[in-house]
This record gives C-alpha cells, sequence and structure tokens, in this order.
C-alpha cells in the first residue's frame, strides 16, 4: 500500500483555494516547483488529474473538486487536532484578524477578545471594526462576525451561527412611558433609529403571543453608533430599539428601562463567516472554538 503524504493534500487544497500555482506559492512562501511536484505526486498515487495546467493557467478538474472536499476536510481535522493540543499545552501562537460591526465590537466581542488574549499570550489578535461588509478574502481577514436578519446569500463563504438575539425599545426612566400602552401610541412619541440611511422609518413589532404591529415612526436622531442613541435615549429624547444585549448595564442601573416589554422589535442572528477556501491556522481554529463556545453567552437578553 502506497503511503500518504498529508504535505500533498496540504499543498493541493492552498493551490485551488489560492487560484493557482502563483498565488499558492507566494501565500505559503514556497517554490511553485515543489507546489507542483507534490501534486504530480499525489496525482499519481491517485491515477488522476486534479488540477488541469497549461502554460498559462491552471483549473481544478470534477474529480478534483470532489476529492478537494475530502482533503479540505482532512486538513481542517489535523489543524484542530493541533491547536487543541497547543491549547492543552499553552504554546498556540500565531496571529488571527477578524472583523466586526462597531455594535458588536463595542458590546459583544469587546470582553471575549480580552479573554482569548490573556488566555492565550502567544497569539496576536487584529481586530478590524467597520459596518461596511468586508471582502474577506482580498482583505486578508480570517474571519467576521456579522449580524444579519436573512441568510447570506454568498455562497463562497462558511456561516457558522453563534447567536440569535432580540432587539428592545429603551427610554429613560424619566420619558412619559406611562402613556404609551399598544405599538400604535409610539406614533405620538419622540423615537430614535439606528442607521442613518433611508425612508419610510417603520418599526416592525412582535407580541409574546405572536402578534405583529407595524409602526411608522419619524426619528429625530439617526445613527450608525448605538453609544450615542442609548445616550440620547438616556438624557430622555426618545424612544429607540436596540438588541437588548447592548442595554445591559443601563437596565442594571436604571439609566434606561423597556417600553411595552411584551413587545420586541424583531431579532437578528448573528454569525461568524469564514472564507470558504482558506486554510485554518491553529490560532485561527483556536478562536473560531472559543467564539462558537463563548458568544451566544456574551449576547443573552439581560
Amino acid at each position: 500500500m502506497t503511503s500518504i503524504d498529508l504535505n500533498d493534500y496540504y499543498y493541493f487544497v492552498h493551490v485551488v483555494e489560492k487560484g493557482g500555482f502563483t498565488r499558492a506559492s507566494e501565500s505559503l512562501g514556497i517554490p511553485k516547483s515543489r507546489l507542483s511536484r507534490h501534486i504530480a505526486q499525489l496525482e499519481e498515487r491517485l491515477d488522476t488529474i486534479l488540477i488541469q495546467r497549461t502554460t498559462r493557467q491552471s483549473k481544478i478538474t470534477e474529480p478534483g473538486e470532489v476529492f478537494y472536499q475530502r482533503a479540505r476536510a482532512a486538513v481542517d481535522q489535523v489543524e484542530l487536532a493541533e491547536a487543541e493540543l497547543r491549547r492543552k499545552k499553552n504554546t498556540l501562537s500565531g496571529q488571527v484578524t477578524v472583523s466586526c460591526s462597531v455594535g458588536v465590537a463595542q458590546f459583544a466581542l469587546k470582553k471575549l477578545i480580552v479573554r482569548f488574549v490573556t488566555d492565550n499570550p502567544r497569539i496576536t489578535v487584529l481586530q478590524q471594526v467597520t459596518n461596511q461588509n468586508v471582502d474577506l478574502i482580498a482583505a486578508g481577514v480570517d474571519m467576521s462576525v456579522r449580524g444579519h436578519t436573512d441568510p447570506l446569500p454568498d455562497s463562497t463563504l462558511i456561516q457558522r451561527p453563534l447567536a440569535t438575539v432580540e432587539w428592545n425599545l429603551f427610554a429613560s426612566p424619566d420619558y412619559p412611558i406611562n402613556e404609551i400602552a399598544s405599538p400604535a401610541d409610539l406614533t405620538n412619541h419622540q423615537t430614535l433609529s439606528l442607521g442613518w440611511q433611508g425612508h419610510g422609518d417603520r418599526w416592525r413589532l412582535a407580541h409574546r403571543s405572536g402578534t405583529i404591529e407595524n409602526i411608522q415612526i419619524a426619528p429625530r436622531l439617526k445613527s450608525e453608533d448605538m453609544s450615542t442613541l442609548k445616550e440620547a435615549a438616556g438624557e430622555g429624547l426618545g424612544i429607540v430599539a436596540l438588541p437588548a444585549y447592548t442595554c445591559r448595564d443601563e437596565l442594571a442601573s436604571r439609566t434606561l428601562v423597556r417600553v411595552l416589554p411584551e413587545w420586541h422589535a424583531g431579532q437578528a442572528d448573528l454569525s461568524l463567516i469564514l472564507p470558504r477556501r482558506s486554510g485554518y491556522t491553529a490560532s485561527v481554529a483556536a478562536f473560531r472554538e472559543f467564539l462558537q463556545a463563548e458568544f451566544a453567552g456574551s449576547v443573552a437578553t439581560p
């Protein structure tokens, strides 16, 4: 029986994921000749052409596509095993780049990242904070945490669910919330809204019983920054709809209270997004597992 060289799998995966030998060679920092030798060795052992090569380009074959899925899974398992062993020995090292929105950075990831870096002193975390969608591969980002209400359409990305969060209505305890007995009453009150673009603002409110009400609002303040909206609501400037977990501290200190607590202003999913075609280092695998285990607790409804 011919022995299996895992390097063949590793290099084959990188050639496929980088779209060719040149980019894979640059990414791995090794000569193209070495990559070509390993791919040829793999094809000879399998008696199958996996990558069709010409002088100008290379293209994965249909058998190569099938084999890639298995090879990727095998490489993933080896990397996860390495990460687990290094974690137990506290020798994980490397770099992780994560992208997230401003709100997620301020209210969900802040303490988690501090914990992870504290527990893994040899790992460097690079955090990109932006409300714009990021091309993970082009930007060299290992993963992103993204909030969404609909399934993400990009099939080239891997989506791992982290948590489902509920949005509630909040206002200052000094605001006349006793005047609000039903969603319809909101039309007579000042509101604050997340997101500065768009017209025809509406809140879609859902009762615990399942009843749905769509309420037209005319926000006196619209912002992409949740901290600004919380500050404005705390000063009595109006009612705001925000993810419940972002107001945990304000609820505890009574600087904000819930409005219409039997209703919520929708739900959103938070997912971990990863490039489908990128190898995971031990440090990236460890951070991914950490988020999947700990993230839901950090955004639980207070």
